[in-house]
């Protein structure tokens, strides 16, 4: 074996390299390997369990097939762990700290002797993070998700965590549910390791990621406890010493056609607004653009095909059963470029075939027949978001589609915690609820954009406003919501000019969101704002703050995107 390969690839430099291949294979004798496997090709499995991340509790299992896999086929496989996010238990947010595990997988998978690797993660920024690292090292390599978890059940209703999260919790706070009612509902929402059981950001990021052709066909929907997720990760160990004898690099995978038949996937299964984020990103990495105003064209022409929770009744376990993403990408089969290469060496339109033996059409429609003519996301523009704002259409009321009220301006988080449940609050259900700095740089742009009704309106049964921020909205939740404001507030973005008793109009079928306030009056807003809050001093946040770009350029660092 050559040093360009195995576990000779990327030797240390003591400058001497016959010592540096000596001392590998020293070490790893330690382990007890078989002297013969230390001249296999190399697969490196990327673990991101931990106890801080409920989802990713099976991982143990899960790995160990993939182990079984790289193992039968001739490889030598070599986990190693890098950097996880729980959704939920970091602080400020998860989003935060995306680039950061990108930059530990980027760094790890380029500086240890692989020839191709593994990924393996689930929970929502987990996958997009590995990706984006992945792509950067540009190492032949394979996703594998975690998998969704199962449905619980309460008083004879089924549950899955997150959206009904968000409904008993709304119910709670209009004054339906009882403390103690909550507090059996919170036990029986999450009952199985696995990510969130709906079309949350984890389930989308799947499905976006097996139609972008980075993880095996068919391996996007099967449970975290489902038998199918073991074997689909031993087929995920098998394929990665195929992919690395190939040497079948992202940059072969991803490209602007895969990119297209992802966002029409995106867009078909009502997915979360953060798989944008993500997607393009993820894309960037390999210097795609992802435009927005082809975002909208595509919106317009992909027919929704699958409504899960939060946008219709069902929930992950039933579209695996259903047939996964193959019965929905069979049906939108006239909408993609069937040329386009998966990892495993095969054509989209060669993976597919002649389609599934049979698909529960109450959970998958056929494209004859969607349940919606037009997808689910629009991206806006307007004088109130120059660089654009997004909106999900299929989880918003129509009914506020045309939109123009009064605005009701929050100036932070901490100024939303306090005052939305506020008795005196001034407020009425026509107004628009506007939250300020909760972008990347105003907050590590947490899931936030999903405001709370104020509790005076949520007793009277208000169960959805329209609602406007800079911030980003979980998968999970639902209602008629503007996310991903461009630029935001705290970089001078014209949402922070916004006061309370502006007028402000939001139009669907213009794709449009404007301030209607004076141009004088703006620029004298503008003289006043206060100072920006002082930066960071140190760290990965010093860094986060000096180098994070907006949401329309997929809250990368500026510097891990290639230069045209």
């Amino acid at each position: 074996m050559t040093e360009e390969r195995g576990l000779y690839r990327g030797l240390t430099n003591y400058g001497d390299r016959e010592f540096s291949r000596y001392l590998r294979r020293t070490f790893l004798h330690s382990t007890g390997r078989a002297p013969e496997s230390l001249e296999r090709p190399v697969i490196g499995i990327a673990t991101s369990a931990s106890d801080f991340n409920p989802c990713h509790r099976a991982m143990p299992e899960l790995v160990a097939s993939v182990v079984r896999g790289v193992t039968a086929a001739g490889g030598l496989p070599m986990q190693f762990p890098t950097v996880s996010l729980g959704e939920g238990f970091l602080n400020p947010t998860a989003m935060m700290f995306r680039n950061l595990m990108a930059m530990d997988v980027e760094e790890m998978v380029r500086a240890q002797p692989m020839d191709a690797v593994v990924l393996v993660g689930g929970c929502d920024k987990t996958v997009p993070a590995q990706l984006m690292g992945a792509f950067s090292a540009g190492r032949p390599a394979v996703q594998l998700v975690t998998g969704p978890m199962s449905t619980g059940r309460y008083h004879g209703e089924r549950l899955g965590a997150c959206t009904d999260c968000r409904r008993f919790w709304a119910n709670y706070r209009g004054g339906d549910v009882s403390a103690e009612e909550i507090a059996e509902v919170e036990r029986n929402l999450a009952t199985t390791a696995g990510t969130c059981a709906v079309m949350g950001t984890a389930s989308t990021m799947a499905c976006v990621v097996e139609a972008l052709g980075m993880a095996l066909p068919g391996s996007a929907t099967a449970p975290a406890v489902h038998s199918d997720r073991l074997r689909i990760a031993e087929a995920t160990g098998t394929a990665a010493v195929e992919i690395a004898a190939a040497g079948r690099t992202p940059d072969q995978v991803v490209t602007p056609a895969s990119v297209r038949n992802a966002l029409r996937v995106l867009l078909a299964i009502g997915g979360s607004t953060n798989a944008l984020v993500h997607l393009t990103a993820m894309a960037g990495r390999l210097g795609i653009p992802i435009d927005p105003d082809e975002l909208n064209a595509l919106s317009e022409t992909t027919p929704v095909l699958v409504e899960l929770k939060p946008t219709g009744a069902h929930y992950m376990e039933d579209l695996h059963a259903s047939g996964g993403l193959p019965a929905v990408l069979h049906e939108l089969r006239d909408l993609l470029d069937l040329s386009a290469l998966t990892v495993t060496g095969a054509t989209l339109g060669e993976v597919l075939g002649e389609g599934p033996d049979w698909v529960d059409r109450s959970v998958v429609r056929t494209a004859a027949e969607p349940s919606r003519d037009k997808g689910g996301l629009v991206w806006l523009r307007g004088s109130l978001a120059p660089d654009g704002a997004l909106i999900k259409r299929s989880a918003a009321d129509p009914a506020l589609f045309e939109t123009t009220g009064r605005a009701v301006v929050f100036r932070s988080l901490e100024d939303l915690a306090e005052r939305v449940d506020d008795p005196d609050l001034d407020v009425t259900e026509s107004d628009v609820l506007v939250l300020q700095n909760a972008g990347p740089r105003g907050a590590g742009m947490p899931e936030a954009g999903y405001l709370p009704i104020p509790a005076k309106l949520a007793r009277k049964g208000v169960r959805d406003m329209v609602r406007i921020s800079d911030a980003r909205m979980s998968g999970t939740a639902y209602g008629t919501i503007v996310l991903h404001v461009t630029p935001e507030a705290a970089i001078g973005g014209p949402l922070a000019l916004v006061r309370t008793g502006d007028r402000v109009r939001l139009s669907v079928s213009e794709a449009s969101l404007d301030l209607l306030v004076d141009d004088a009056e703006l620029a004298r807003r503008r003289a006043e704002l206060p100072a920006p809050q002082p930066a960071p001093m140190t760290g990965y946040r010093k860094l986060f703050d000096e180098h994070v770009t907006g949401a329309d350029r997929g809250c990368d660092f500026d510097f891990c995107i290639p230069r045209a």
